[in-house]
């Protein structure tokens, strides 16, 4: 059982001698288990505050008078809530030790004691009932803090989950993310007119034949692929820097100026027959049919 600290306050040093003397014919430890730990003299208020504070029981003793009475009362207000708890005693008349009558102020002493203790057991059964109150309170307090610790542990698990979904959330979003752009990049079959017009809308489309060159040309077979009105690429910008590459060659040669035709050459003319002078042969070997001839032709 727990010893009551028991504080009492009187008026001046004089008090302190009566008390103490009253004090030495109760045996307060073993009868009532309390002890007096501080006989306090003072009429001020902040140093009896500093005195008193936290004790079980603070006994305020002073005169039976009027003067006494009020310093009670005042010390009472400014103190009640600072103690578990306050009782009043009234010292006889006098302070000096030889004409006060130690034995009174002993009986006073106990019945105040008793009072104390008597009002105790009327406050006994509200501080029961609050003491259940109490402990129903701590009962549910322990039932929650249980389920807190149990909630607690079971938001670690889920939010040790939660990162382990996020960081998988986190890696297949980003894995679809390259599929995305990878599927984007692919290209499908296209029309060549479409191709050609969604680049160059107001120009003539090329040949078939020009773009199949064209990929010849570059190195790109294999790459793109041109046939039957269409043309296909895996990648939809090679497509396009392939007509921007045929577009830019036509564009070229159009503006290029072009060479002059060459004069028609006229077929070589047989050379003309040399004629000799008549009559005039050099050299000539005249042969007897020969004179024969001419001679029937005069």
């Amino acid at each position: 059982m727990a010893i009551v600290d028991v504080r009492i306050l009187v008026e001046g040093a004089s008090d302190v001698e009566v008390v103490s003397k009253a004090l030495q014919g109760l045996a307060l430890g073993s009868e009532y288990n309390i002890t007096i730990s501080a006989i306090i003299p003072t009429t001020n208020v902040e140093i009896a505050k500093s005195a008193a504070a936290g004790a079980d029981l603070l006994i305020i003793a002073t005169d039976a008078d009027r003067v006494g009475r009020d310093l009670a009362e005042r010390l009472f207000s400014e103190l009640g809530e600072m103690v578990g708890h306050v009782e009043r005693m009234k010292l006889p008349l006098g302070h000096d030790l030889e004409h006060v009558d130690v034995e009174l102020v002993r009986k006073e002493l106990k019945n105040t004691l008793v009072r104390a203790g008597l009002k105790t057991l009327q406050l006994l059964p509200g501080y029961m009932e609050l003491r259940k109150q109490l402990l129903d309170v701590k009962g549910q307090y322990d039932l929650l803090a249980q389920e807190y610790e149990n909630l607690e542990k079971e938001h670690g698990e889920l939010r040790e989950k939660y990162e382990e979904l996020r960081a998988e959330y986190v890696r297949v979003r980003n894995e679809n993310d390259g599929l995305r752009e990878l599927l984007e990049k692919k290209s499908k079959p296209l029309r060549i007119d479409d191709a050609w017009k969604s680049l160059f809308p107001a120009e003539p489309v090329p040949e078939e034949r020009v773009i199949a060159l064209a990929v010849e040309k570059l190195g790109l077979a294999g790459k793109v692929i041109v046939g039957q009105g269409y043309i296909f690429a895996e990648e939809k910008e090679l497509v396009e820097e392939l007509l921007k590459t045929v577009y830019l060659s036509l564009s070229i040669k159009e503006e290029l100026p072009k060479p002059p035709r060459p004069p028609a050459e006229e077929p070589p003319k047989a050379p003309e027959p040399k004629l000799s002078e008549p009559g005039v042969v050099e050299d000539a070997e005249v042969k007897p049919e020969d004179i024969e001839g001419l001679l029937k032709g005069l």
